[in-house]
Order: C-alpha cells, then sequence, then structure tokens
C-alpha cells in the first residue's frame, strides 16, 4: 500500500487541501472546526497558495492551537528489498489559527517554547520513512504476518512502539486517509553496497527507538508498570543478495525494574532502586518479559554492569527477580565488563562470546530465498543492557552481529566455508565503522553526545586517542544531563502527548539558585586574583588567599550537597 509524496498543500481562510499527483481525492482539513474528509479533486484550490511538501505526519495542539506537520525535505538513504528509504530532512509547522492575538504575552511566550520543543526533537538525528516499506517491523515480522497485514495501511499494520508521529497521526486514522498518513520512525539506518568474492549484496543496518518510556539519560531509567523500559532499541541487521534476504534481530533496554538515577550534579549519581515492594518489581519485570517473549521468542538477557558499588546492587536485584519469576524462556547471563576488560584488555570479550555461541547458533537467523522458501527463522534474541544501554552495549551487539553475518554469508556461498568477514579488509573495516556509528547516533538520541567506546568498535582495540575523545564526551554529557535535559525530556514528552500543557515553564527556583553561583563566581574571580596579583606573597595576602579558596571550597561543597536544585528538570509533569 503505497503513500503519496511529491504533495501540494493549498491554504485558504478556512480549509487546508492536501493533494498529490497520483491521488484522485484531496484530504480537506477546516481550519476551524478541524473536521478532516476526503473530497473528489478539483481546480478551485488551485487559486489558493501553496506548498510542496513530502510527506503528511499529522497535527498537534500547542497552546495557541493546532499546527499541521509536513515534512518539506528528504535525503535518499538507499533501498531495502527494492523499496526506497529517506531520512527526514527538513520540515515545517503550519497553523490552523491566523493570529494569535486572542493570547496574553505569558501565552504567546509559551506557545513559542512549545513550538520550539517540537521542532528540537524533529531536529535530532535521525528520522526515517518510505511510501511503500513498513520499516517499524523487522523482515521476520513481516513475512510472518499474513496476507491480512498486506491490505491494511502503512499506519495500521504499523508497530506502534516505533512509530514516532504516533500521536501527531491520531486524528488522522480513518482507513480512507491511508494513503496520505507517513509513518516515521527514529534511530538509525545504513544501507551499503558490497562485494565479496565477486559477489554484490547490500548490507543494511536498521535501528528502532521505541516511543514507549522514550526519554533523557538521567529522567528515564528502568521500566514502567506497564513493563514499558527506557532506551529500548530493537536493531536489524539485513543481507540482501539478489532476492534472497536474511535477518538477525537483537534488542536492548534498560533494566526492567524500577530505579532511578536522577542528576544532581554529581559526575556520576549513584543509581538506586525503588523502595517498593518487592512484588511491584517482580511483576513489572515479568509484563516486560512475556511481552519482548511474545515478540522475540526466548530472551538470552546479557547484564553487563558492573558486579558492585550501586550498579552491583542493580544486577544482583535483576538477578534475583529473574530467578523469582521463573520464566522458561528467559536465561540471564550477567558479564561484569568494567573488572573483566580493565587495562584495555577487551580481548577478553571473548569468554562472553564463547559463553553465548551455542545459544546462538541455536537462535540462527531469518533467511528467505528469492523463490519465497523460507530456509531458517530466528528463534529467539539477545537482550543486551548496561546502565546505559549504550555503549558497553553496543560493542557486545556488534560481536553478536558479527558472528551472525558470518554465519548467513556462509549460509549465502558469499563467503567460503574457510573464510570470515574478517578475511576482507575492506567490509571489516566497513562493518565496524557502520556500528560505531549506530552507538554514536543512539548515543546523541539518549544522552545527547556520541556513544563512549567507539574507538574499539571501530578499529578492534582500545586507543589513548579514543580514551581522550571519551572524556570530553563524558564531560559534554554530564553538561547536558545536568543543565538542557528537562527541556528534552518536556519536549519528548510533549510530542508523544504526555505533557500538561497546563504545568508552568517557569519555576521558581530559591534564594540558592541565584546567590550560591554568584558567591562561588565572586570567590573564584578573588582567589584567582589574589593568587597572580601580588608580585610577593606578604602574610596578609596568604590570608586572603586562604579565605578565598576556604569559600570556594565551602560554597561548591553547598552546592553540590543542593544539587537537585540547580539541575534542569521537566516542567510539563
Amino acid at each position: 500500500m503505497e503513500i503519496h509524496d511529491d504533495m501540494k498543500l493549498y491554504t485558504s481562510a478556512e480549509k487546508f487541501y492536501i493533494g498529490a499527483k497520483s491521488a484522485k481525492e484531496l484530504l480537506i482539513i477546516d481550519r476551524i472546526s478541524e473536521a478532516v474528509y476526503l473530497e473528489k479533486k478539483d481546480n478551485q484550490q488551485a487559486n489558493h497558495p501553496h506548498i510542496d511538501f513530502c510527506g503528511f505526519l499529522g497535527s498537534i495542539t500547542l497552546i495557541a492551537g493546532r499546527y499541521l506537520v509536513i515534512a518539506t525535505h528528504r535525503d535518499l538513504v538507499g533501498f531495502v528489498a527494492g523499496h526506497a528509504i529517506w531520512r527526514l530532512r527538513g520540515f515545517k509547522l503550519v497553523p490552523y489559527f491566523k493570529s494569535t492575538i486572542h493570547l496574553s504575552n505569558l501565552q504567546q511566550s509559551d506557545n513559542a517554547t512549545y513550538l520550539s520543543m517540537v521542532e528540537h526533537v524533529l531536529n535530532t538525528p535521525y528520522f526515517y520513512f518510505s511510501y511503500t516499506y513498513d520499516l517499524s517491523h523487522t523482515m521476520q515480522r513481516l513475512n510472518g504476518a499474513g496476507p491480512m497485514m498486506a491490505q491494511q495501511s502503512m499506519l495500521a499494520r504499523a508497530d506502534q512502539r516505533f512509530v514516532w508521529n504516533w500521536h501527531l497521526l491520531k486524528g488522522f486514522q480513518n482507513p480512507d486517509f491511508k494513503n496520505f498518513t507517513l509513518p516515521i520512525i527514529h534511530g538509525f539506518i545504513s544501507i551499503n553496497q558490497v562485494v565479496i568474492n565477486g559477489n554484490t549484496f547490500n548490507w543494511i543496518m536498521i535501528s528502532r527507538r521505541s516511543t514507549q518510556r522514550a526519554g533523557t539519560r538521567y529522567f528515564r531509567r528502568g521500566t514502567d508498570r506497564n513493563g514499558s523500559v527506557a532506551n529500548f532499541v530493537e536493531t536489524e541487521q539485513i543481507v540482501d543478495f539478489q532476492g534472497d534476504q536474511g535477518s538477525f534481530v537483537q534488542i536492548r533496554g534498560s533494566i526492567p525494574l524500577f530505579w532511578t538515577q536522577l542528576p544532581d550534579l554529581r559526575y556520576k549519581p549513584p543509581p538506586k532502586l525503588v523502595e517498593i515492594d518487592r512484588e511491584d518489581h517482580n511483576r513489572a519485570c515479568l509484563r516486560h518479559l512475556e511481552t519482548t517473549s511474545q515478540l522475540y521468542g526466548r530472551q538470552i538477557l546479557v547484564n553487563l554492569v558492573d558486579q558492585k558499588g550501586a550498579e552491583g546492587k542493580l544486577e544482583q536485584a535483576f538477578g534475583e527477580t529473574v530467578n523469582n519469576i521463573r520464566l522458561s524462556s528467559v536465561r540471564y547471563e550477567p558479564f561484569d565488563f568494567h573488572a573483566e576488560c580493565r587495562h584495555m584488555r577487551w580481548d577478553r570479550l571473548s569468554i562472553l562470546i564463547d559463553r553465548l555461541q551455542f545459544e546462538q547458533e541455536e537462535m540462527g537467523y531469518f533467511l528467505m530465498m528469492r523463490d519465497g522458501s523460507l530456509v531458517s527463522m530466528q528463534d529467539g534474541v539477545f537482550r543486551t543492557n548496561c546502565i546505559d544501554c549504550l555503549d558497553r552495549t553496543n560493542v557486545v551487539q556488534s560481536l553478536l552481529a558479527h558472528r551472525s553475518l558470518t554465519a548467513m554469508l556462509k549460509k549465502l556461498n558469499i563467503l567460503k566455508p574457510n573464510e570470515n568477514v574478517e578475511n576482507h579488509g575492506s567490509f571489516e573495516s566497513l562493518f565496524k565503522n557502520v556500528w560505531a556509528d549506530n552507538a554514536d547516533f543512539i548515543s546523541v538520541q539518549y544522552s545527547g553526545t556520541g556513544a563512549l567506546k567507539t574507538d574499539y568498535t571501530r578499529t578492534g582495540k582500545r586507543t589513548k586517542a579514543g580514551l581522550l575523545r571519551d572524556g570530553v564526551n563524558s564531560l559534554t554529557r554530564y553538561y547536558k544531563n545536568n543543565f538542557t535535559d528537562g527541556y528534552r525530556q518536556d519536549a519528548l514528552d510533549l510530542f508523544h502527548g504526555l505533557a500538561d500543557l497546563r504545568s508552568p515553564l517557569t519555576v521558581d527556583r530559591g534564594w540558592r539558585y541565584i546567590t550560591f553561583p554568584s558567591v562561588l563566581l565572586v570567590a573564584v574571580a578573588m582567589f584567582v586574583t589574589c593568587a597572580i596579583i601580588p608580585p610577593e606573597y606578604s602574610t596578609e595576602s596568604l590570608l586572603f588567599l586562604l579565605f578565598w579558596g576556604s569559600m570556594v571550597f565551602a560554597t561548591g561543597h553547598t552546592i553540590l550537597r543542593y544539587g537537585h536544585e540547580f539541575v534542569d528538570k521537566p516542567r510539563l509533569l
């Protein structure tokens, strides 16, 4: 079922008219009543001003009223199974209302902030779409859905977990509008043409970020009571060889317990289990694992968090919970990543991969030949997590994907029986760089910066340059997680229809918010002045230096003590 592209939006005083070259009907939106309906094409709307655009993404209500959201620019990423895949490059929000004179100054200011939030989300790299291919489903799900699914609209059959404009399209889910509504996913897609041993094939990676419990690094952790977890990502690796199609799927997601790690100006605030009845943790974890088992089959839970300290308490609680709920389709596999790989001994990751080898061979992968015959299905999935489900997680997922890809290419006779992917240097380099790019983009979308440890993914070893880059990214994460993520979380909640627009955007911070940073700034300035100005140090100058140094220490300590009052928090709760 194809969706219209290359459309035109005609605007009159009372209505929007949306048309496409291939369409016999116009989608009409009443700007006053907000009614939506179809009408046969005529030439009357051609007299109205128009905008050329390439995708209808829905609409959203802000304080001033409703806005249309349309895709105006796109970039071609490549082709999956012959279907064009596009990346969103530009968008436009078009107001239903004609002016904002009905708003107070405060309301106009708040509406401008909300508008910037929607734009901020849509500017986060990257959103993807296709007019003919359902990007929200894996190849295996698409193949097993049956003929009924093929008759449905792209929106009706989409996996709601991964449709990021689901809330925007709520008012347009009438089946009559099926050729106009364009679902988009968020994450990472890489499509590459590869030649090995004279065989040309497409190697593709698709990472789909879930909309359920979407948010920023510190403000979305763990699970909710529905079993939805933070930073849940489904990553599919695809081989398309002359009509033969293979796919290997992995998932990642936050530890499915109730836990928090709210920013408080410390470099790494300790994660904490929420102190509720143990059965509440068990029920939420069970709901999450039952849901994922229904979708993916059996699961190997690869937990990469530290087994000591605050992370160790989470690891122990996760292991105990999995043991308590006793799901036969689930096995728990803890691996203390930092302890095992300390002193840059990343070769020791082979210990974990060897532990998982037998189960990976049993799980297999999806493979359908060009004649439609089904050679194999993927029976199960690896669910990998660390604390953030970013850096350590991506490293391990890339190693599992590497092993699966080698097996798949041998099955398709692209690789010879005695060959491995690493025997082909150019493709090995491409493989590592694409997985590192995947890590970077998923990390930007969740934490605000690129991933850590990508030098290992790109080169197969840890480097000093990689450590330096990780240091810069860590400091940038610290700043963003403490001082900008409240805004980002509000933006995501607004985009997904979870924000309460009645909540005040301005919050009274209290006297400490202004007083202590001001005192600290003065104290630092005076300490530096006392340290560099006198040509010779006297008792008096040393006392001044000691006094202002003490003021810097005392004020800094107080700010850290009340750190939660200084961070940027979500306000649209």
